[in-house]
């Protein structure tokens, strides 16, 4: 039996533990925290529990890796490099759901020295995102035609029926990489001309966009689209547009609570502040008339319903900070996770939209390809299924001798897309395409 050693036993990790198990494979769950990886194995025999520690436990992480097959990390981003370069050491495939950053990219040489493939950007975006545009752009391609315009958009929201607090979110994965992202600059191509929005005025550059079968959602633009532009060998764009999706209101409160500098991540003691005494700290406002100072470094009226949802969220509470907070985002961070979970039984969503214009030697198309998945009630979450159940598929192509390729790599080409996206469809993950000649 092989062994799958899985890094990381955080929201979306128990599917791709349940699979690989399910397919007889033997999964070690090595993570800080025995009740995550408890819940990580509920239903899968063939798993086993390690405490372990990416920061401090450097002998663990060496062993685990000789005695895996292959290894995939779901721990936060900052961590993949450093068990990448263990996973070469020992010529050991690795997997991760994380976007390649420039320090990944660097170890591409050493895997294809080493025989092995260092797989990223196998979730759901990134990941079900490349897959399922790359096969309709090789489709177009093959037939002699240019994408003119591709924009793609993906949002973890609450299904409609769970969509019940004033900011329209709940919690499926980190909600500090949540918050994060929305400090990134953009950068996407729109018409031939490309537009830089720096991270400050992110959320001052959000449209609505209605989808169908799920409804109307503010889009707002997702990091650098522009370098997928040779990603997908889509040169003849004129657009390439990469969005995120939130529920109606989202951006202009983000835009507020970035404005007040609840975003900043460099480091403070926040010892005894109660978040009231933040905010007041953050306006200069004495002990009383919190929310109007609040109101008025917002430029907004104290009823608006922005200030309302600050509100809600627990901002102007009398409340202390949870020990051991350093920065701002962090402290942003308890709340979210605190008053954003779901209720038992309470379903989320996951949405994909793709839409392309095509042209044809003799016409021109508009393509739309649109996911809408749901998670189980009491069971596995959409944002969870749809980020490791792909990853999951692709560690065990890679352990049959399925897939041949080698270095650092993400799912574009056909050999990895076609297999997965054909297996996804079994968990109904699937997408409703449609084409309409302009």
């Amino acid at each position: 039996m092989k062994t799958v050693l899985c890094l990381g036993a955080g929201l979306v990790a128990h599917p791709y533990v349940h699979y690989l198990c399910e397919h007889g494979f033997h999964v070690v769950i090595a993570s800080r925290t025995m009740d995550k990886i408890e819940h990580v194995m509920q239903g899968s025999d063939n798993a086993e529990p390690v405490k372990f520690d990416i920061r401090t436990d450097d002998q663990l992480l060496d062993q685990l890796t000789s005695s895996a097959d292959l290894v995939c990390s779901l721990l936060p981003y900052v961590y993949h490099v450093k068990a990448a370069r263990v996973a070469i050491r020992h010529r050991k495939p690795f997997c991760t759901t994380s976007y390649i950053s420039e320090e990944m990219k660097t170890l591409d040489r050493e895997a294809k020295d080493a025989g092995i493939v260092v797989l990223n950007e196998c979730g759901v975006d990134p990941g079900i995102d490349h897959m399922s545009a790359m096969k309709i752009i090789d489709r177009v391609h093959k037939k002699a035609g240019k994408i003119l315009s591709f924009t793609s958009s993906t949002g973890g929201l609450p299904a409609p029926e769970a969509n019940n607090n004033p900011f329209g979110y709940k919690v499926s994965w980190t909600p500090r990489g949540v918050l994060l992202a929305g400090r990134n600059d953009a950068h996407f191509l729109r018409n031939g001309k490309e537009i830089i929005i720096p991270g400050r005025n992110l959320f001052d550059n959000y449209e609505i966009m209605e989808i169908p079968s799920a409804g109307r959602f503010e889009v707002y633009p997702n990091r650098d689209s522009i370098s997928y532009i040779d990603i997908y060998g889509i040169r003849e764009t004129k657009t390439m547009f990469r969005g995120t999706l939130r529920n109606l209101g989202w951006c202009s409160t983000l835009k507020k609570i970035a404005d007040l500098g609840l975003l900043d991540v460099e480091e403070r003691s926040l010892e005894g502040f109660t978040y009231a005494a933040l905010m007041r700290q953050l306006v200069s406002a004495g002990e009383s008339g919190l929310v109007d100072a609040v109101a008025s470094t917002t430029k907004l009226m104290p009823t608006d319903p922005i200030i309302s949802r600050l509100q809600w969220l627990g901002l102007f509470a009398e409340r202390k900070i949870p020990t051991g907070t350093t920065t701002r985002l962090d402290a942003l961070c308890h709340l979210f996770e605190e008053r954003m979970q779901y209720a038992p039984s309470e379903r989320d969503m996951l949405v994909m939209h793709h839409e392309f214009i095509v042209k044809y030697p003799s016409q021109r198309e508009r393509i739309t390809s649109t996911l809408v998945d749901y998670g189980i009630p009491n069971g596995d979450s959409s944002m969870s299924r749809t980020v490791t159940i792909p990853v999951a598929i692709a560690t065990r192509m890679i352990l049959e001798g399925k897939l041949s390729l080698t270095g650092v790599v993400r799912p574009t080409m056909p050999e990895l897309y076609e297999p997965i996206l054909n297996e996804l469809q079994t968990y109904d993950i699937r997408f409703n395409e449609h084409t309409q000649q302009l």
